[in-house]
């Protein structure tokens, strides 16, 4: 059977999609069947089939989806509505559409979002897990059995103590 001319093929869309919080490893499989479930319960089987969503790659934290052109607002919705994964809580965040795998590629930040691995800093007297982000940006998770707390400061206020 001969291959469908460029003209006569249904047109695809790429999006990259940025995945909360950092650091997560996804796995592909399960990461595509949570975003289908959402798909599905949001327009039902018939639309679901239309969009035709599917995970190409997904990295750290950092995921490619294709779908059929002219659903952007229906892939952009169901996305907003995943918030856990594997019993794990996540966001995800639509970044970048093309129509070519090769022009999202390029748009692609070179550089990690974050440092890798977490330090432990001394502050105010107790002890935390710091995430250092680009741009002075810090986020400290208290260590403890009891009582976490989450502080969202920069790195000025961390040379200030």
């Amino acid at each position: 059977m001969k291959p469908l001319p460029p003209t006569l093929r249904r047109k695809k869309r790429y999006m990259l999609a940025t995945m909360d919080p950092p650091g997560i490893e996804p796995d592909p499989r399960e990461l595509y069947h949570v975003i289908s479930e959402s798909v599905t319960s949001l327009y039902g089987d018939g639309k679901a089939a239309a969009i035709g969503l599917s995970v190409i790659s997904a990295q750290a934290n950092q995921v490619i989806f294709r779908y059929t052109r002219g659903y952007d607002k229906e892939v952009r919705t169901a996305l907003a509505t995943v918030t856990d994964m594997a019993d794990q809580r996540i966001a995800l965040r639509a970044k970048v559409t093309s129509g070519t795998l090769h022009a999202l590629r390029r748009k692609l930040p070179r550089k990690t979002d974050t440092e890798p691995g977490l330090s432990e800093v001394e502050y105010h007297g107790r002890t935390y897990c710091a995430r250092r982000y680009h741009g002075q940006k810090v986020d400290l998770l208290e260590k403890g059995i009891k009582r976490q707390e989450l502080l969202y400061i920069t790195q000025d206020d961390l040379e200030e103590s």
